[in-house]
């Protein structure tokens, strides 16, 4: 691995969030020699703290931003062609309230625009519903004040994290270099110029350095916190806030669609979201100056979220004995001090330094959505300091990883391969046509094949493939980033030492390093904690 990083690379991408890596196959399809360093892990950052939403930006016409809107449009409908394992077209339902702040006149209109903005698409189009159809397509929502709504499409993405690990795999396979668990601490500059980064192995605490030509800096938010030495005097460029969601079972009263209303308390915009068989609740808008790792869900957040779902669905009646866990992220947004939280704009920016740190280029910003746009817009600009002129961009038509395949036919071939319906279904869900890939680690392990959590049908292949194929290298990886069995009810802790075993026994994990991983998972799952103070 040292070897690896032994030589000049055109590109150093830091961070491994749905940008980095996007940036990272970018540059390598395109020939570009290209580094990416990661501080944790694949998409451990924002990119798995979010709504899980593809969303083409309704709210931002508000704002007037239509060029956002249409590339949001646009790269979601990739998205439905390019990754259809993954993100799937659903349907959202916005009330019209007489609280609204939002006349429906303006949300009419809107869906006008969101439509026409999407002029090629093959989803369907937006719909208004009178208040009695309303009523018939969500039986529980609260009717006082309620006039009717609207109903349009946009894209989840239930396993952001699957997303980021694809593309991550991807890069690897066009000739990019990974490295996780791998902080940049670090500039090196010579003549002027910055040539490069030392980074510390997190594992070992090794310090060790890498040279580039074009440093990209895309750490979200924590773009002004990668350098703690050596770059002193740089502007301040993320002003990030902070959004929490709330996990809970289904409720009496619950919605099929996805919920996008007003919040009663102060306008803001709320979303009740079906996922992974349970439901999300969210999100706030706070601003936020600490480490990004630091943010937690408050009791302020909770009761916030709670009241206004309650409000919605009368007979929903949540408390935070409900709540089965908390998602909290710091959005990476530009710093743009004295501009309301929900005004802050949300189409990225690619800060070049020059005249401080001649050579960095700061990624500002970003969504899930629009991030294959953002890296062609990146690796263009990376072309343009190197001096050579940018091959054309192709990711507008590549298939993810797990898009290839014909999905029916992984499923026969998995079901005759001996594994119940249920692993089969989360095989398929999770890996799509990669599937094949996880369960052939069996021929020569069948043991790989048992289950390894009841609950999901989740298999011993899958621990091992992650390690193996997908760059985790800790157990919390492999839960919570490759797997997804942090998210469910009860966090996999009922069979975290048989898991811990199945890996262990393939990687050489002694009992001190199997205890160790334990621990090491069960302190990550303070990230999802629900809080246990009393509201403000």
């Amino acid at each position: 691995m040292l070897d690896a990083l032994s030589s000049t690379f055109d590109v150093v991408v830091i961070g491994a969030g749905i940008n980095g890596v996007a940036i990272a196959r970018d540059a390598a399809l395109r020939g570009l020699r290209v580094v990416l360093l990661e501080q944790d892990d694949i998409c451990s950052g924002v990119s798995a703290w979010s709504g899980r939403l593809i969303h083409g930006g309704l709210r931002y016409l508000e704002h007037r931003d239509f060029a956002l809107v249409r590339e949001s449009l646009r790269e979601r409908e990739r998205l439905f062609v390019q990754a259809p394992h993954l993100v799937k077209p659903v349907r959202l339902l916005m009330p019209f309230y007489a609280h609204n702040r939002r006349p429906g006149w303006m949300i009419r209109f809107g869906m006008i625009a969101y439509d026409v903005l999407s002029f090629d698409k093959k989803s369907a189009r937006h719909e208004i519903l009178s208040e009695p159809e309303t009523r018939q397509r969500f039986t529980g929502i609260g009717t006082d004040g309620l006039s009717g709504a609207a109903v349009f499409t946009d894209g989840q993405v239930e396993y952001a994290e699957r997303l980021c690990v694809e593309l991550a795999v991807a890069a690897a396979g066009d000739g990019a270099v990974i490295r996780t668990h791998a902080r940049v601490e670090e500039p090196i500059v010579e003549h002027g110029r910055l040539v490069g980064v030392r980074f510390r192995d997190t594992d070992s605490g090794q310090l060790q350095e890498v040279r580039g030509s074009v440093i990209m800096n895309v750490a979200g938010p924590w773009i002004d916190r990668i350098f703690t030495t050596g770059a002193a005097g740089q502007p301040r460029l993320n002003g990030g806030t902070k959004g929490s969601h709330l996990v809970v079972d289904p409720f009496p009263g619950a919605p099929t669609d996805v919920v996008y209303y007003e919040s009663r308390r102060d306008g803001r915009l709320v979303l009740v979201i079906p996922w992974m068989g349970r439901y999300m609740l969210g999100t706030t808008d706070i601003r936020f100056d600490d480490d990004p790792d630091d943010a937690r869900c408050d009791a302020d957040e909770m009761q916030y979220i709670l009241d206004e779902v309650n409000g919605l669905v009368p007979e929903a009646n949540l408390t935070k004995d409900d709540v089965l866990y908390t998602l909290s992220g710091v959005r990476p947004l530009p710093y743009a001090p004295g501009v309301a939280e929900s005004s802050v704009p949300r189409t990225h920016v690619l800060h070049e330094h020059e005249g401080t740190v001649n050579g960095l280029i700061t990624v500002v910003g970003g969504k899930l959505t629009t991030h294959r746009q953002l890296a062609q817009d990146a690796v263009d600009l990376a072309f343009d300091k190197l001096g050579r002129p940018a091959p054309k961009c192709v990711t507008k038509y590549l298939p993810f990883p797990g898009a290839v395949g014909d999905v029916a036919e992984v499923g026969r071939e998995l079901a005759g391969a001996g594994l119940s319906p249920a692993s089969v279904q989360r095989l398929v869900g999770i890996y799509g046509g990669r599937a094949l890939d996880v369960a052939a680690l069996a021929a020569q392990d069948p043991e790989l094949l048992a289950v390894v959590h009841e609950p999901t049908g989740a298999i011993g292949a899958e621990l091992v493939f992650a390690v193996r194929v997908e760059f985790a290298r800790t157990l919390a990886d492999v839960l919570a980033r490759r797997t997804l069995l942090a998210f469910e009810p009860g966090h996999a802790l009922e069979s975290v030492d048989k898991i811990a075993a199945v890996l262990g026994d393939r990687l050489g994990w002694d009992e001190d390093r199997r205890e160790a991983e334990i621990a090491g998972y069960k302190h990550w799952l303070d990230h999802l904690a629900v809080p246990t103070e009393e509201p403000a």
